[in-house]
């Protein structure tokens, strides 16, 4: 199956400021990412081409990153998923930053499975939650997206 996968968020603040929220992902001090209700991501050697990260059991490479611009991960797991998860962010004007994470995949049999019954659900969750994260170093009071209940109750189920 073909999944194209799109979240996207205007953030009230220059790149520059994004970019250097952007730039703590996957390191102890993260800004970026919703630690606090999911794995984090993680990187043994940073955020630099080639290198292998994990976030819970989804495993992915960096192909490309550009820290102006864009990052790219190509899924390594889980098996079943065949293509690239991207951020992209640029700047709107002198207060907006633009920011996209795109999932774009095929998908085997059993992948196909996992997308439509959970990781799909789980994953837009995840994702609104970054961008809210993000979001929130600019705004007050904070911005929270609620969860579906069939991503809380995949939360119960999975643990």
């Amino acid at each position: 199956m073909k999944v194209l996968n799109i979240h996207e968020r205007t953030i009230p603040a220059p790149l520059s400021d994004v970019q250097t929220i952007l730039s703590s992902l996957a390191t102890k001090n993260d800004r970026a990412w919703p630690t606090k209700h999911w794995p984090p991501m993680q990187f043994k050697n940073g955020l630099a081409l080639g290198n292998d990260g994990r976030h819970g059991p989804i495993v992915y490479r960096i192909i490309e990153h550009d820290p102006n611009s864009k990052i790219v991960f190509q899924f390594q797991k889980p098996r079943g998923f065949h293509g690239v998860h991207q951020f992209d962010f640029y700047q709107l004007n002198a207060s907006e930053t633009y920011l996209k994470h795109t999932i774009d995949i095929n998908t085997s049999f059993i992948g196909t499975i996992q997308w439509l019954v959970a990781i799909r659900w789980l994953h837009d969750a995840l994702i609104e939650d970054a961008f809210d994260k993000i979001h929130n170093h600019f705004i007050d009071p904070p911005r929270r997206t609620p969860w579906t209940f069939w991503v809380k109750c995949l939360r119960k189920i999975l643990g």
